[in-house]
């Protein structure tokens, strides 16, 4: 499996002015603000925007499928990059990424794949439903959710596997399982964690959610004790508080998307995703609590 660079697609304007006779003053073009508040998504101008693209594709609807975990990202990454491709919309659709997967595999129309793992966009490529290798965007990294008045009395990672506690989790196709599992995995061999730490853990989920979205509801509503979720979903929620996971047993998750083959318009689709990858998009995703991806 390759994947690619994101492209440069920033390139010098240079303006010519023909002139007959008198010379002509060219009027100079404001430079845009941005956002360095960290609590707020950057507002970015329509051009000469960090990232933004000089040479446009054409303008297209496009259909965007991305993981549940980007939903609010999502919604800021469109106002962006809308404003900065007049005539050009997103519509959004999020569900776990093997579920958006399935339905791409389904015939479902969509321009665009932005997934929470490589191996979804991949099996696009293998299938040859995609119009190029994935492109790696974003990354991010794990923590233990719970209750805010944490009824459990969960302290640290060692707690998932006491007796009684109900652990919420996703399905076994979601990335954030995979994920998760792989924490658990590590957390198994650090010194003072039980041998069968893994085992104990696995015993006490109690339910499997479609989506990372939904695991976390579960937590917001108290139906669990506690629960592996990403950063930055914890971050986006008022009703639940962290317990941190040892950097070395995190595992950072790497985001990557893939334009659909089907897509009847590629050229704004590529467009699209090399945007996700430049300054302007890459941006937001560090002031809501993405990491740059780990390839």
């Amino acid at each position: 499996m390759r994947l690619i660079a994101p492209r440069r697609l920033g390139a010098i304007l240079a303006t010519i002015l023909l002139l007959t006779g008198c010379g002509a003053t060219a009027t100079p073009t404001p430079s845009p603000s941005v956002s360095t508040d960290p609590s707020t998504p950057p507002t970015v101008g329509p051009s000469g925007s960090p990232g933004s693209d000089v040479t446009q594709a054409p303008p297209a609807a496009l259909t965007i499928f991305g993981a549940a975990s980007l939903k609010g990202a999502l919604d800021h990454l469109k106002t962006s990059y809308e404003a900065g491709h007049p005539s050009s919309t997103l519509t959004i659709s999020t569900d776990s990424s093997a579920a958006l997967e399935t339905q791409i595999e389904q015939g479902a129309p969509v321009d665009v794949f932005l997934s929470a793992d490589v191996t979804n966009p991949q099996k696009l490529v293998a299938g040859g439903l995609a119009d190029g290798d994935p492109v790696a965007f974003a990354g991010n990294l794990l923590t233990i959710v719970v209750p805010a008045a944490n009824p459990a009395r969960i302290a640290s990672p060692a707690d998932l596997a006491r007796s009684g506690i109900k652990i919420i989790a996703a399905g076994d196709d979601v990335p954030i399982t995979k994920y998760a599992e792989q924490a658990i995995d590590l957390l198994a061999g650090i010194s003072g964690y039980p041998a069968d730490f893994a085992a104990k853990y696995a015993a006490n989920v109690v339910s499997r959610e479609d989506n990372v979205k939904a695991v976390i509801a579960k937590i917001e509503l108290g139906e669990g004790d506690a629960a592996i979720v990403y950063v930055t979903d914890a971050r986006a929620s008022t009703k639940v508080t962290t317990i941190d996971i040892p950097p070395q047993a995190n595992p950072p998750a790497t985001y990557a998307g893939v334009v659909v083959k089907a897509s009847k318009h590629l050229a704004t689709a590529h467009q699209f995703l090399d945007w996700m990858s430049g300054a302007e998009a890459q941006l937001i995703l560090a002031q809501l609590g993405f990491i740059p991806p780990q390839t």
